[in-house]
């Protein structure tokens, strides 16, 4: 059963600019271009960081202060003061950067953008090269699919392809991205599978699984998992 992969939503001409790239062309850039955020590479097309807005906000929030140096100077304060005084991509950068590469799952990638606190995401390819970035915009995007194309994959990859269920045994309803999954199946454990891969299809955003089954074989699996054999 095919996933949704980054290289499916992810923008492939990417804004970049260079490490010794000027504050004002930075800023360019990102108007320029209309986003949020560049990657800084090198002649290699290596990503040695990210010059955000947030980046480049350090230098109008401290204007006019002094350097405000402390002897007990957290890390985050300090960061801040440096950038804040920084002029080119290198120094006003955030560093190392937090990139994915375009075979990762969208699942995967939503994860990483959480865990790291990050709103996009540089992809690169097998040689660490930048092939493209993916935002939290674009993994939205395959809520977009419709819900035609969504009971399509549904019915011929998770009941026909994977699961191997008769015509006829299980209707599949969507409706705004929420699957409905009624009929009939031999056994319990088909019907919990059918459910989770049917979860697990790009674009679905909840699953109602009303199947009903013959056997409860889960019973059975659990007194002995090694001999049981669930199919659909």
């Amino acid at each position: 059963m095919r996933t949704w992969q980054v290289s499916d939503v992810m923008t492939r001409d990417v804004a970049t600019v260079g490490a010794e790239t000027p504050y004002r062309q930075i800023v360019d850039v990102l108007i320029g271009r209309g986003v949020s955020a560049v990657p800084v590479v090198d002649d290699f097309r290596r990503v040695l960081g990210v010059v955000s807005e947030a980046d480049l906000l350090h230098k109008m929030e401290r204007a006019g202060h002094p350097d405000g140096r402390r002897v007990f100077e957290g890390r985050r304060r300090r960061t801040a003061r440096e950038k804040a005084g920084a002029l080119v991509a290198r120094d006003l950068m955030t560093a190392p950067a937090v990139t994915t590469c375009p075979w990762a799952a969208l699942p995967a990638a939503a994860r990483l953008m959480d865990r790291e606190a990050v709103k996009r995401l540089p992809v690169l390819d097998d040689l660490g090269r930048l092939v493209g970035i993916v935002t939290r915009g674009d993994l939205l995007r395959v809520h977009l699919r419709s819900d035609a194309e969504i009971r399509e994959d549904v019915v011929e990859e998770v009941l026909r392809r994977v699961l191997a269920v008769r015509d006829g045994l299980v209707t599949v309803q969507v409706r705004d991205g929420e699957v409905t999954l009624d009929g009939r199946l031999d056994r319990r454990s088909g019907v919990d599978l059918a459910g989770r891969l049917a979860a697990q299809v790009s674009g679905v955003v909840q699953v109602h699984n009303v199947v009903a089954y013959d056997v409860d074989d889960t019973t059975l699996m659990e007194l002995d998992p090694v001999h049981a054999t669930p199919v659909a």
